[in-house]
C-alpha cells in the first residue's frame, strides 16, 4: 500500500514536477511545472500530495487549488499522475481521496476537474470508480485545437468520495447513451457530446456497448 501525504519540502516538489513531465511526456520547458508553485499552492489553500512506494520513491502526485463560482468555494484538481509501473494499483484513487480530505478542510463541498473525453480509461476512473458527474463540455479548453475537455464535479459529503457508481442499470427513458467506438471517432463523439450537454444533460457514467464504449447521460439534476 502506498503512503499518501502532503509533499514535504522542495526536494519532493522537484521530484513531483519531474514525475509530472514523465507521465505526460512533456519535453519542452514551457510544459513544465515549477516546484516553487507546487510549494506555494500547498501553503495557500491548495493541494500538493504525493504517493510514495515502500522504498520511499514518489510514485504518484496530484495538485489543485481553491476556486470560486457563483460565490461558492470548491477545489479544482488540476492534475493527478501515477508512475507507469504503479498504474492500475489504486494509487490514483488514494490521491483523489486525500485531495478530497484536504479540500473539505477549506470549506469546499465539492471538487471539479477536467478530463479528455476521448481517453476512455480516464472516463472509467472518473465515473465508475469515483462516481463523478460530467456537467459541461469545454471545446478547445486550453486554447489549442485538440484540447476538448469535459468538466466533472464530485461531491465531498458523506460517502461520495468512496462510492462506486453503477451505470449498468441506467437504462430508463430519461437516460441516453452516446457511443464511443474503439478507436474513438473523435469528430462524431465531439458532435454528440456538444449536443447532449447543450440539451442540458449530465454525463453520469461509461459502460461497455458491444465492441465499444458508451457514455451514459441523464436528464436534469443528478
Amino acid at each position: 500500500m502506498a503512503e499518501v501525504r502532503n509533499l514535504d519540502g522542495i526536494a519532493e516538489a522537484t521530484a513531483a514536477a519531474a514525475l509530472y513531465r514523465l507521465v505526460f511526456g512533456y519535453t519542452e520547458p514551457e510544459w513544465g511545472l515549477s516546484p516553487r508553485l507546487i510549494m506555494a499552492l500547498q501553503k495557500n489553500s491548495g493541494t500538493a500530495i504525493g504517493a510514495f512506494g515502500a522504498d520511499g520513491t514518489l510514485i504518484g502526485f496530484c495538485y489543485g487549488f481553491t476556486a470560486v463560482e457563483d460565490g461558492e468555494i470548491y477545489h479544482y484538481s488540476q492534475a493527478a499522475v501515477v508512475a507507469p509501473g504503479a498504474q492500475g494499483g489504486g494509487v490514483g484513487r488514494l490521491l483523489k481521496q486525500a485531495q478530497a480530505t484536504a479540500a473539505r478542510a477549506t470549506g469546499a463541498r465539492f471538487m471539479r476537474w477536467t478530463f479528455d473525453p476521448y481517453a476512455l480509461r480516464n472516463a472509467h476512473f472518473n465515473f465508475a470508480v469515483l462516481g463523478a458527474t460530467g456537467i459541461r463540455f469545454l471545446p478547445d479548453f486550453y486554447g489549442d485545437p485538440g484540447t476538448d475537455r469535459v468538466l466533472v464535479t464530485w461531491g465531498l459529503g458523506g460517502d461520495s468520495v468512496t462510492r462506486t457508481h453503477v451505470v449498468a442499470s441506467v437504462t430508463t427513458a430519461a437516460s441516453e447513451t452516446v457511443a464511443a467506438p474503439e478507436p474513438v471517432d473523435r469528430e462524431r463523439l465531439r458532435r454528440q457530446l456538444m449536443d447532449q450537454f447543450g440539451a442540458g444533460s449530465r454525463l453520469a457514467g461509461v459502460e461497455r456497448a458491444g465492441n465499444g464504449v458508451s457514455y451514459v447521460f441523464e436528464n436534469g439534476e443528478p
